[in-house]
Formats: structure tokens, sequence, C-alpha cells
């Protein structure tokens, strides 16, 4: 996961895992996949966080857990879809909240991807220009207003010039 830490609190992954398992029953690992896909990598919760939720679904009576070679593969049940049906807005919106973060980390990784250049040598150069920023930032983390104002000011400056600036000419 990136960043770390808990994304979600073990109850609204219960629902989320009840509102997945009502679309159809699945294995711990195609549950972690679907979450991970669905927020854009934002959220792959572990197996140590998956299968205990899992279990606990499966101890209330909320899923039901049929063995399936190694595996074991979880099915929703009447009362998980009760419950579901008592929270269904609650898990709406976590899975919306996680399709607006995948969405999001889409455009991120899409505006941190680059120019596709035809030429390589340039779309390095690129690379190694973004990567300084970025390396520069990080260092400047935790820095006083002032300097974070100046950061700024030369940020607002420097996206001005590459949006004005879409051809230029080759010295």
């Amino acid at each position: 996961m990136p960043g770390g830490g808990r994304k979600l609190s073990s109850s609204d992954l219960q629902l989320v895992l009840l509102a997945l398992l009502e679309q159809k029953a699945a294995h711990g690992y195609e549950l972690i996949r679907a979450l991970e896909e669905r927020s854009g990598g934002f959220y792959a919760p572990s197996p140590g966080v998956i299968y205990p939720a899992l279990t606990y679904l499966d101890e209330i009576g909320h899923a039901v857990a049929e063995p399936e070679g190694n595996r074991k593969l979880y099915r929703l049940t009447d009362a998980g879809r009760a419950h579901l049906d008592g929270h269904r807005g609650t898990a709406l919106a976590i899975l919306e909240a996680l399709g607006r973060i995948g969405g999001r980390m889409d455009q991120v990784r899409e505006a941190f991807a680059g120019v596709t250049d035809a030429d390589p040598e340039a779309s390095e150069e690129l690379h190694r220009a973004r990567h300084a920023l970025k390396s520069a930032m990080y260092a400047k983390r935790g820095c006083d207003a002032a300097e974070a104002r100046r950061l700024a000011d030369i940020l607002r400056r420097a996206t001005a010039e590459i949006l004005n600036s879409d051809t230029r000419e080759t010295e």
C-alpha cells in the first residue's frame, strides 16, 4: 500500500468485502486484487488484513467459506446480505471513494509518466529532470512558511512557462 497505514477501519473493510461478495463469490486474493484495481493501486490490503476480516465475516455468519482445494471460496449469506442492506449507503460511498481515488491515481501516474517522445534521449532527460524536482521538493519538506511561498512561486512560474511554450525553437 502506498504510504502504508490503515486506509479503512475494520468495519468499513467488512462492509466493502460484503459488497464485493454480493457481486460474486471470491477467494481472498481475488478480493485483494479487486480492491487494488478499483482504487488504482491506492488500496491493496495485505493478506494479513483481508483473511482475518473474512474469517470474522464467516464466524458471525455474514459470509461462508467453502473449501476449494488449498483455498477458500467466500460467499455472501442471507445474514450478510441483510447486514449489507442496512449499511449499503456506507458501503457504496466507500467503493465510490476508492474509485475516485483510483481515477486520481491514474491521472497522477499519467502526469508523472511524462511525454512519450520519439527521441529517447529527450524522454530520459525529462525523466531525470522530474526526478530531480521530486528530490528537491522532498528535501524541502517541513520548511518554514516563507520558504514554502518561495517554492510555490517557483513552481507556478515553471508551470506557466511549460504551458505557454508548447513549441520551442531548437537551438
